[in-house]
């Protein structure tokens, strides 16, 4: 009878530690793999967490980019033939282009997304940090960051770009790149906004509006209160994608400037005030945003 009992509770333990390592498989259509467990997929997307970190940030792949998902209880699911995704424009487009958004699954009612993220449509690779109320639209940002200048230019040569629209970058990116053109310059007078411009067409030195509105959702969507939790979350999702955590205590640059000598930057504390006017020769943090 003793024997029988430890017979039963060794089958139990194996049955156990069987079920505890059981992990769905996601077959991508590049034949690459992806140890996960699937928590949703819809028409439009699945979203999965890695298997190794289940407490960490939720992925979302296109089902266009999914082959078959093999999962824990031996089933398997295969996606039907999609249309190919277009390749990334070349990085070297026209300002016009640079300023265009990522075609994506924006406009499928079933699409959603959420801050932190991992977004990957396009050849547009970054965290979500920030989306629409629709949560269809928002921005994506890039896992690395620079230490950079706004401008290299100081007295007696400080001038006013015309870069000052309050909530849309991509607009201060083009009038950037007018001015270049009309003053015979170079996107190296301008650090920030050239590092931006070089992760492809469509990145861009986020406005001051845009770097609130980014501090707002680093913070569960609010800075009234301390979220560790979408604090976590967040920078998690940058780490495993081998970018740096986002500093809270150091000013981000815009590309809102307040006038030839000045523009806005932002931090993500929880104390006010969230604007300041730093010297665009001055060096601060830089991250790229892409709009989706």
């Amino acid at each position: 009878m003793k024997m029988k009992k430890t017979i039963l509770f060794i089958g139990a333990v194996l049955l156990g530690v069987s079920t505890a390592e059981a992990q769905d498989l996601i077959i991508k259509r590049d034949s690459s793999r992806i140890e996960a467990r699937v928590t949703e997929i819809s028409p439009a997307e699945v979203r999965y967490k890695r298997f190794s970190n289940p407490d960490g940030p939720t992925y979302v792949l296109p089902t266009e980019a999914v082959h078959a998902i093999r999962y824990a209880n031996g089933e398997e699911e295969c996606f039907g033939q999609a249309a190919p995704v277009p390749e990334r424009p070349n990085a070297a487009a026209d300002s016009a282009a640079a300023a265009r958004p990522a075609a994506s699954h924006a406009d499928d009612p079933q699409w959603r997304y959420h801050v932190g993220d991992y977004y990957e449509y396009n050849g547009v690779r970054g965290i979500v940090c920030y989306v629409e109320a629709s949560g269809r639209h928002g921005l994506v940002i890039s896992p690395d960051e620079a230490m950079l200048s706004w401008s290299d230019f100081r007295k007696p040569d400080l001038r006013t770009i015309g870069t000052d629209h309050r909530s849309d970058g991509a607009r201060n990116m083009e009038t950037v790149a007018r001015y270049i053109e009309a003053n015979g310059l170079s996107w190296s007078d301008f650090p920030a906004f050239e590092w931006c411009r070089n992760h492809g067409a469509g990145w861009y030195l986020p406005s001051i509006d845009e770097l609130l509105a980014i501090g707002h959702g680093y913070h569960g969507g609010s800075r009234a209160h301390s979220d560790r939790k979408a604090r976590n979350r967040f920078n998690e999702a940058l780490r495993t994608q081998g970018g740096k955590r986002m500093d809270r205590m150091v000013n981000y640059f815009s590309s809102t400037e307040k006038d030839d000598k000045d523009a806005y930057t932002s931090h993500l504390d929880l104390e006010p005030p969230y604007v300041m006017e730093i010297p665009k020769y001055n060096r601060f943090l830089v991250r790229a945003v892409h709009k989706f």
